[in-house]
């Protein structure tokens, strides 16, 4: 779970693979909660073409520092699409709980969410360091 205030920045590109995971979750018999989590951020974002996404928004293989409300650590994560996930490397898919709350967020946003092992926690975007997808399908 999220809560935020803040409406999430979404390219046209990164929404339409999104969105395709979000449905193709929620229509499993037991939804991954995450599923529905990622649905319910697509819903209310802001989709802007992938050209227009400002260089400080999370988006799919961004590589983002960000820091931990509860522990004050700064972590680095690559956010990727389910599958491309690898937690010794950093790479956080975006169907898990910390990956539904960074995507869309800008540097100096902060976000409460629900872990899966810690309750709520607060994390603050720090900066996107990588170029991100933003090429509009031709």
């Amino acid at each position: 779970m999220r809560e935020n205030h803040d409406i999430p920045t979404i390219s046209s590109t990164d929404y339409a693979r999104l969105a395709g995971i979000a449905t193709r979750g929620l229509r499993y018999r037991r939804i991954p909660p995450t599923a529905r989590l990622l649905a319910g951020e697509l819903g209310r974002a802001n989709v802007i073409r992938a050209s227009e996404l400002p260089d400080d928004v999370v988006s799919m293989h961004s590589v983002v520092e960000f820091k931990d409300g509860i522990t004050d650590q700064v972590r680095r994560a690559t956010l990727v699409y389910p599958g491309e996930e690898d937690g010794d490397s950093g790479r956080i898919s975006v169907l898990s709980l910390l990956g539904t709350a960074l995507i869309g967020m800008a540097a100096g946003q902060s976000v409460r969410w629900h872990s899966a092992t810690h309750g709520w926690r607060t994390l603050r975007v720090i900066r996107v360091i990588s170029e991100k997808e933003r090429r509009e399908p031709s």
